[in-house]
């Protein structure tokens, strides 16, 4: 068994980036799951948006509405809430997960809640709702196929919109064979039906379902959830009481800015025209209906997010729609997976939003952890600048710690006296004539002391080395010689 296997990844600490990103590599299952889940990915994007003006032009519009809407966030949370509320949904705040939590129980105890079923919902992963339920005696179960499946292996998504793709038929079997009796098949249609099977009786059992939220439009106090498998749907309307969460930075101006958003979501995430359901929930079940929840509330999350808002150049952070398109086409996670990262969010999206939910100080390798090639960017349907803002962090990563109106917690993770006396040594060499000229005599005439490995930069490279003289040097002497 590889070590990617052998380790869970709900184990794997953001702060050890490098040493998991090792053990991924060494993994070779995983390289090839990851690989032919990918390359089907970039080409069902393509395929979606062949048209290069039509692609920008709607890249364009993504991009006006999340940045419109982020503009007047403050105006635009206060107008959801007071029409959310008048459709007769109860509308929460939390500054942190903890809170988020314990909103979340009070709701449960409230209604002697035992069971919960959930939605794909990635701030419930950040919340660590089901571990928290399930410490508290509610047993919290995923409806979401791919997020059943690394429930039941104890594991973190390791794509926002698939999250067990680094699983394939054979690794699916084994576990639905070891951990719930089943007879051992690597059919896919038949390990589908047995998940559907098992969950379709847990819709009928629960309390509450839990879900996400893809928009919240204020306009009109509706939130719209999108997904392919149903589950949403049953989550959100079989049980008698719906909790939805999301971050304050979902929200939306009206609902006509969510047609290009859902374009553009669903075409960069899984090449699809539309996803097979798109729910728009604006209160509860009314008493001339035959369906849906007596009662919905809505968690609205900030966990760092404000931080990011603050900041001019940083809030562009928040416009993105979760396709995951960026993770599809980085060289660095189609290589490494997302478990390697040990964060909710993996891959470029990941390493610009997670310091700011988690701190620079829990991710100080994640902005370095990118070869800039720029391809995230190319591909973003909202055209956030992630290689920009991973340079951005890099600079707030080395930072004095103690300096005044830290941007963002955990700044200067990275810092370093000794680095920073290095540069400011390079900067008087190269901004003194004499003490340049007197270096460059000493380095030509002791290039025989020259160390031949220079860390992990020798890895890679050869180490450099001085010429006997220098250019200037050379120079003159044939200027004498003529």
């Amino acid at each position: 068994m590889n070590s990617q296997a052998r380790i869970p990844a709900v184990e794997l600490s953001s702060r050890d980036l490098k040493h998991n990103a090792h053990n991924a590599l060494g993994d070779t299952q995983l390289r090839g799951n990851m690989r032919k889940a990918m390359d089907s990915l970039m080409a069902k994007r393509l395929a979606a948006m062949p048209d290069d003006y039509e692609r920008e032009h709607l890249r364009e519009m993504g991009n006006h509405v999340r940045a419109r809407a982020l503009s007047q966030l403050p105006e635009l949370l206060e107008r959801l809430e007071a029409n959310l509320t008048r459709n007769g949904v109860k509308v929460h705040w939390a500054e942190t997960v903890d809170e988020a939590n314990a909103i979340v129980l009070q709701i449960a105890e409230a209604h002697r809640a035992k069971q919960v079923i959930k939605g794909k919902s990635m701030v419930s992963e950040e919340m660590e709702m089901n571990h928290f339920l399930e410490g508290h005696g509610i047993e919290a179960l995923e409806s979401d196929m791919g997020e059943y499946i690394i429930q039941l292996d104890h594991e973190k998504p390791t794509h926002i919109i698939m999250p067990a793709i680094h699983k394939n038929a054979r690794q699916v079997a084994t576990l639905f064979h070891d951990k719930l009796g089943e007879a051992y098949t690597e059919d896919v249609d038949q390990l589908i039906q047995t998940g559907r099977r098992i969950l379709r009786r847990k819709f009928f059992e629960a309390d509450i379902g839990v879900s996400g939220v893809n928009f919240a439009v204020a306009e009109t106090g509706t939130l719209l959830l999108v997904e392919n498998e149903g589950n949403g749907r049953m989550s959100t309307t079989v049980p008698p009481v719906h909790i939805a969460v999301t971050g304050i930075e979902k929200v939306v101006e009206n609902l006509r800015d969510v047609v290009p958003l859902l374009s553009l979501l669903t075409r960069s995430a899984l090449g699809q025209g539309i996803t097979t359901y798109v729910n728009l929930i604006s209160g509860p079940r009314k008493a001339d209906e035959l369906d849906g929840p007596q009662e919905v509330h809505l968690v609205l999350l900030d966990n760092g997010r404000s931080q990011a808002f603050a900041d001019g150049e940083l809030r562009q952070t928040l416009n993105c729609i979760r396709c995951g398109a960026c993770m599809n086409h980085c060289p660095v996670y189609t290589r490494i997976g997302g478990q390697a990262y040990g964060t909710v969010y993996p891959g470029p999206i990941g390493k610009i939003i997670s310091p700011h939910l988690m701190g620079l100080e829990n991710t100080p390798d994640h902005p370095s952890a990118s070869s800039l090639c720029g391809a995230c960017g190319e591909v973003c349907p909202v055209k956030i600048p992630i290689p920009s803002l991973l340079r951005r962090l890099r600079e707030e990563n080395i930072k004095k710690p103690d300096a005044p109106n830290p941007v963002m917690r955990g700044q200067g993770s990275k810092y370093s006296a000794g680095e920073r006396l290095l540069w400011k040594g390079w900067r008087l060499l190269n901004t003194s004539p004499w003490l340049y000229r007197a270096f460059g005599f000493f380095a030509t005439r002791l290039r025989g002391l020259t160390p031949g490995n220079l860390g992990p930069w020798t890895q890679n490279h050869s180490a450099p080395k001085p010429a006997a003289r220098s250019l200037h040097e050379l120079a003159r002497k044939h200027l004498e010689g003529k």
